[in-house]
């Protein structure tokens, strides 16, 4: 196989559909965690309201955003990720 040319090789469309499914869950990490801390962090903070003692918006942007975040990539890592091999595929030539 052509080292310049992989477009052949499986790996390459596997990686480029789990990249960009990681830039999604990036985007999607990052809305998640802007929408709650300024939509609900613009008010004064004579107005927060507090879970757990923390504010809403920080309870809601940071804490249950990084467990969704991670439970999102756990079920992205079991169901949709595949383990590919870093290896040459065998059958070809190797001199």
């Amino acid at each position: 196989m052509d080292k310049k040319n992989n477009t052949g090789d499986r790996r390459y469309k596997v990686a480029k559909k789990e990249a960009i499914i990681g830039i999604g869950l990036a985007v999607f990490n990052f809305l998640w965690w802007y929408g709650f801390a300024y939509g609900l962090g613009s008010k004064p903070v004579s107005e927060y309201t507090y879970i757990a003692g923390l504010p809403s918006w920080f309870f809601y942007s940071c804490v249950v955003g990084f467990i969704v975040v991670v439970l999102l990539v756990i079920i992205l890592v079991k169901m949709v990720f595949e383990e590919v091999p870093f290896d040459e595929e065998e059958g070809g030539d190797s001199l």
